[in-house]
């Protein structure tokens, strides 16, 4: 693969402002994502020739035809400045459009990405589901990583990723980590996640559950001895656990039911956002590592109990989006507007007359 020259001086200028994304669109300069707001290039306006150009520079025969046929394509490509990139293929009138996520080049600190420190226990469970959730855009594949990495140094085991696409590496270190791409090496997260229970691993990572196929195994690998870690696009806990019930139906919602209250281990359903002096950007966060208490709600179906136990459970570590919020507004890391736009209870931050 021989990159286009001009979409590696972009490659090498978003990784210069410290980009989190690159977006290569017709009709308008190219366009960087810079601690969550887009800024423009100072140059020309791209034409759809050039999108195109570049845009094939990156695919083999094969992905070219797949993208060909189905105009959408994701796959992984490793620069020598910025390191390994996510890219997007995308039409838009008929024009190639690209949509680039800088992966970075090592796994950052929990200190670093400011997650709470029980998270660690759920990582150290022997068997079990860990959900990671959050709009796109929220650091869940960087949160991933880092538990993968926590596992690796930690565990002689064998870990299994299922990925769409790899994003980051792992070597191994204390654990033997293996690492499939969706499309490259398995045809669909859920066909990969049924063969991967013969493969004997310890430890399995579920880039996205998307369907109920993959949910319902993914469920059925954590009942059956497996640590399982996931991702589900989810704006909080709460709704993390209806989407997995409420993709089944009939019998099969109960059994579904019982499976997730017996191996829910823990949910974290997070979201960045601009600091106070916008330099960078915040991790925020509910965090509900799953007790007795939690496992009975969800047996007994009676989610809306949920918030009242996680705000009155704070000695065990949970958190809810309200109080993080509140906790980084206090310490003066976002700003009041930012806390207020997020809250589930504005009223609460709104000041009292």
């Amino acid at each position: 693969m021989v990159i286009h020259p001009q979409l590696d001086r972009l490659f090498v200028e978003a990784h210069r402002r410290a980009a989190s994304d690159l977006h290569v669109l017709a009709g308008v300069p190219p366009a960087f994502r810079v601690t969550g707001e887009i800024i423009l290039a100072d140059a020309d306006a791209l034409t759809p020739e050039e999108c195109h150009a570049m845009a094939v520079s990156m695919l083999n025969e094969l992905q070219r035809r797949k993208q060909e046929q189905e105009w959408e394509l994701c796959i992984s490509v490793r620069h020598p400045v910025a390191g390994r990139i996510r890219v997007t293929f995308y039409q838009r009138n008929g024009v190639t459009e690209l949509s680039c996520r800088f992966c970075g080049d090592r796994v950052l600190t929990r200190e670093e990405l400011m997650l709470p420190s029980r998270l660690d226990d759920l990582a150290r469970r022997p068997n079990g589901l860990v959900l990671v959730t959050g709009p796109t855009g929220s650091g869940k594949t960087t949160t991933l990583n880092y538990l993968i990495d926590l596992i690796n140094r930690e565990r002689r085991c064998k870990i299994l990723t299922i990925e769409d696409p790899v994003e980051f590496v792992h070597e191994n270190q204390r654990a033997i980590v293996v690492q499939q791409e969706v499309l490259t090496d398995v045809r669909s997260f859920n066909r990969a996640l049924i063969h991967a229970l013969r493969q004997d691993p310890d430890v399995i990572c579920v880039g996205e559950m998307r369907d109920y196929e993959t949910i319902g195994t993914a469920l059925t690998a954590a009942e059956t001895g497996h640590l399982v870690l996931a991702t589900l696009h989810a704006p909080s806990v709460s709704h993390a656990i209806e989407r997995i019930i409420g993709v089944f139906e009939g019998s099969a919602q109960k059994q579904v039911i019982l499976q997730l209250a017996n191996s829910l281990q823990g949910i974290i359903a997070q979201e960045l956002l601009p600091s106070l002096d916008r330099t960078r950007r915040i991790l925020a966060y509910e965090f509900l590592p799953a007790n007795g208490a939690i496992r009975a709600i969800i047996r007994d179906n009676q989610l809306h109990q949920l918030a009242n136990v996680m705000q009155t459970s704070a000695r065990e570590g949970m958190v809810i989006m309200d109080n993080c919020l509140h906790d980084l507004y206090s310490r003066c890391l976002i700003s009041y507007d930012t806390a207020v736009s997020r809250a589930r209870n504005q009223e609460r931050f709104r000041p009292k007359e």
